[in-house]
């Protein structure tokens, strides 16, 4: 509708109604490239590189319908929580692409590596041109909280760590085998941390609370780059913090379950993840058709993994006997999978 509209390049009555329009307009963008990927289309929306990003949101909030004064606002859209956001997007767009192309047409280590190293500095770019009062701190989100923006800013930074965890992703499977870790792999788990601290940050602020259904989704991705390290890591305290996201994590979707019943879907899919690794830990992490759909085709049911079972059973047997601190369960005290544990499970069976 809003193509047909041509919404992008609809002069508004008001100054009111164009910004009404470019918001729109670039709220459906988002979505698009949330959507798109997520029931497997191609994107519907154009980014237009000649339309204005969004004024920021304090003076978009004094504008007042039928009001004839112009809206006096700055070139300079970077002080935009939503602009961000957009800016943001279009770099998700191109991890998205990046991923479908890594799986699809198994990319060439070399070019792989130039494509992520590309996105991860646009990612870096992207927040050193952050002004500073835009920054990840208490002092900044309890600010915009006081302005009524509060769960608009934890958004930004929720969309930054899950893209974030989303492109270094693949080499988790990676870092299972190396000694010296992978700094890519390190970054996915920085971003999947962060992820979880600003939830909890946004649940102890008032005026910041997120319990939108998405919400659930990243936060299943998150707890899956938790049970990596307590699968794979080495250093206890490090585990243990990574136990108490899991159960905490875990806690967070039960209770926004009683406002959106699509999540009895993430717990679905975080069981099913569960089991993979109790199955085979040395392909649990591995970037292929599944992997991708688990990580983003968010809307549909996913299915359990096939993988030959005999040679599965070995894998797993290899890990455990292989692993430097003996069988993971007894090194983390967290069931991989929805079955009576040795001391506790994360997950209820």
């Amino acid at each position: 509708m809003a193509n047909l509209l041509g919404l992008s390049k609809r002069t508004g009555a008001t100054d009111l109604e164009q910004e009404l329009n470019i918001r729109i307009w670039w709220t459906l963008c988002m979505v698009d490239v949330w959507s798109s990927k997520s029931v497997r289309l191609p994107r519907q929306m154009s980014h237009f590189s000649d339309l204005p990003l969004p004024i920021d949101e304090y003076t978009f909030l004094q504008c007042r319908r039928g009001s004839q004064d112009n809206i006096e606002v700055s070139s300079d859209r970077s002080s935009s929580l939503i602009a961000q956001m957009i800016l943001l997007n279009r770099i998700l767009m191109e991890i998205n692409d990046a991923i479908t192309e890594t799986v699809t047409s198994g990319t060439v280590t070399l070019v792989l590596d130039k494509t992520v190293q590309d996105l991860s500095q646009k990612l870096d770019d992207w927040y050193n041109a952050l002004p500073e009062y835009m920054h990840n701190t208490q002092q900044n989100l309890e600010r915009y909280a006081s302005q009524g923006l509060g769960r608009i800013f934890v958004a930004v930074y929720l969309g930054y760590y899950h893209y974030g965890q989303l492109l270094f992703y693949q080499f988790l499977n990676d870092d299972q085998h190396s000694t010296g870790g992978n700094r890519y792999a390190n970054k996915c788990k920085a971003h999947a941390s962060n992820l979880c601290l600003i939830v909890y940050a946004a649940q102890e602020t008032p005026g910041c609370e997120v319990r939108y259904n998405m919400v659930g989704h990243i936060l299943v991705i998150a707890s899956t780059v938790q049970i990596h390290t307590l699968l794979f890591g080495t250093d206890e305290s490090e585990i243990a913090v990574a136990r108490s996201r899991v159960v905490r994590n875990f806690q967070i979707l039960t209770d926004m379950q009683r406002w959106w019943a699509w999540l009895d879907m993430c717990f679905v899919r975080l069981h099913i993840f569960h089991d993979m690794c109790r199955r085979s830990m040395a392909t649990s992490f591995r970037m292929d058709e599944w992997m991708m759909k688990f990580l983003s085709e968010f809307s549909k049911p996913i299915e359990e993994k096939t993988e030959d079972s005999a040679q599965a059973a070995l894998d797993w047997a290899r890990n455990i006997e292989a692993h430097p601190q003996g069988p993971v369960e007894e090194q983390t005290g967290v069931s991989v999978c929805p079955c009576p544990p040795p001391r506790y499970t994360v997950l209820p069976p």
